[in-house]
């Protein structure tokens, strides 16, 4: 069975028009990469969770934040890999300065036997829904149409 991920897209509306927040992975791999990189906040589930407890479990460890309110169902998209990853949006604003992920462990660098710990994500931003096309991994771009096409 495929791995399975939710996740949620914040947006508020702007004076130039419509915003959403994308993270940044955290980690040696992701820093140095942008265009293609940013991402919902989200995460992996088990059986046991359904999708919507699941991305507000994910979207709270990840930025830090609590989400208030009804979410608007997305979708499903599969990933390249396989992964199979729902989609919530909800209208909120929050301030990207009091970000706080949580972190993760992995050896760095590769084959030293040091273990390092990172934030899972390193940064999140507002963005237009033009250049968030741009900021964001190509598989999950199609969350950004959907939400477009809601609100």
């Amino acid at each position: 069975m495929a791995k399975r991920s939710a996740g949620i897209l914040p947006y508020r509306a702007s004076t130039d028009g419509l915003q959403v927040l994308l993270v940044h992975p955290g980690g040696p791999f992701w820093q140095n990469r942008d265009l293609g990189a940013w991402s919902i906040a989200k995460g992996e589930y088990g059986d046991d969770e359904q999708p919507e407890a699941a991305a507000r479990r994910e979207f709270a460890e990840e930025t830090g934040w609590e989400l208030k309110g009804a979410l608007l169902p997305l979708g499903e998209l599969r990933q390249r890999g396989g992964k199979l990853i729902t989609a919530f949006g909800v209208e909120g604003d929050f301030d990207t300065g009091t970000l706080r992920s949580n972190m993760f462990e992995m050896e760095w660098p590769p084959r030293s036997g040091r273990m390092q710990f990172f934030p899972e994500i390193d940064r999140a931003e507002w963005f237009g829904l033009e250049v968030a096309w741009e900021k964001m991994l190509v598989g999950q771009r199609p969350f950004l149409d959907r939400l477009a096409a809601s609100v």
